[in-house]
């Protein structure tokens, strides 16, 4: 059984409103410090079910002339998945959900993002401690409370990919691997389908709430019947708050970091040519050095001399080292992120641009 679900693929998650509501919770608190913390639950088959989920625990950054850095609470919370005080703090937790006859199969972890910035080396590290060390069917939650600020709950649910693991493993992440390996931006991260699960009680619940805040009479007289319940505003209908024509501020901040890191990729575009001419004058001086040692090896055979060593060359030059090619690869996956980000923002706004052209145009109304 237990090979059976380890060859199955996970084509979805699952979370419960509990898991949804306490990540939302965390990360909002922590806002804008990056907040992590691990998942429990239960495997089955292509389905990963997430039943619980708990913070890891805050380490408190002495502030530096009387100021708090944020940076480093961030940097420190970001690798906080990863590191071993907190391995031994999951492995206690999970230790007594058992004890208590819970869900306590680890299933990953989550953290915070803002404006969708979550493609970088955190979180490739932690998932893939994760995913080799603890168990390799988790998965990473990404929440984006920047977004999620503006109405929109943003989650999403990564893994990284074989191929970008077993490149990973090897941490060769040079030109030649990655033409040998095939590996491109698309290949990092694989992203799975996120439900969210309630029980029918509580949906039921939900779905009896009234819109506006039920006084004390309101809440002991709860709609007796379907009919009742038929009159009562419902705060889930929909409504035309969604219609909105402003333009989002989050689609402007999000073009501004699409904008930088398009500069981060030029700026690493510049090394990687800089590396390039290096190593071409380089190979210029060893073709010149290896003509003229060949030239004097034949003057010294007419001579019938003793031919002198022709690769004194490997240590008399020395080629420049390849820059890595993983920072690339992962900002280039970022700015993917953003232009999905800016082309869905776009997408709504330039529909409802359309439903009111009439009365946007000049003289449109009249004819």
């Amino acid at each position: 059984m237990a090979d059976t679900l380890k060859d199955a693929t996970l084509k979805a998650v699952q979370l419960e409103a509990l898991v949804v509501m306490k990540i939302i919770k965390h990360c909002s608190q922590t806002f804008p410090t990056t907040a992590t913390g691990f998942l429990v639950g239960m495997d089955k088959a292509a389905n990963l079910e997430v039943t619980n989920s708990f913070p890891f625990p805050t380490i408190e950054v002495p502030p530096t002339d009387g100021h708090h850095d944020n940076n480093a609470a961030s940097n420190l919370a970001a690798a906080a998945p990863r590191a071993k005080a907190n391995a031994t703090y999951q492995n206690e937790m999970i230790k007594k959900l058992r004890e208590v006859n819970v869900d306590a199969n680890n299933t990953g972890w989550y953290t915070s993002a803002n404006l969708g910035n979550f493609v970088n080396l955190n979180m490739i590290e932690n998932q893939y401690f994760y995913q080799k060390e603890l168990n390799e069917r988790t998965v990473a939650l990404v929440h984006d409370v920047s977004r999620s600020s503006q109405g929109s709950l943003s989650l999403r649910a990564f893994r990284l990919s074989p191929s970008f693991i077993t490149a990973y493993k090897e941490a060769k992440f040079t030109t030649e691997s990655l033409q040998k390996s095939n590996l491109r931006y698309q290949d990092i991260l694989l992203e799975l389908p996120v439900q969210i699960h309630n029980s029918h009680l509580l949906t039921s619940f939900l779905h009896s709430l009234p819109s506006p805040v039920p006084s004390a009479e309101a809440q002991e007289s709860q709609p007796p019947t379907l009919a009742s319940l038929a009159k009562t505003p419902n705060p889930l209908s929909p409504n035309f708050s969604s219609l909105n024509l402003s333009i989002d501020p989050f689609l402007t901040q999000t073009t501004d970091l699409l904008l930088e890191s398009i500069e981060t990729h030029h700026t690493e575009l510049n090394n990687y040519q800089y590396y390039q001419r290096q190593l071409a004058r380089e190979q210029t001086k060893i073709s010149a050095w290896q003509a003229k040692r060949k030239s004097e090896n034949a003057s010294r055979a007419l001579a019938k001399q003793t031919p002198l060593p022709e690769d004194e060359w490997q240590r008399l030059f020395k080629l420049p080292q390849e820059p890595g090619r993983l920072d690339t690869l992962l900002n280039s996956r970022q700015v993917e992120q953003y232009a999905r980000q800016v082309d869905g923002f776009a997408a709504g706004v330039t529909g409802k641009m359309f439903a009111v052209r009439g009365n946007l145009l000049p003289g449109a109304g009249e004819a």
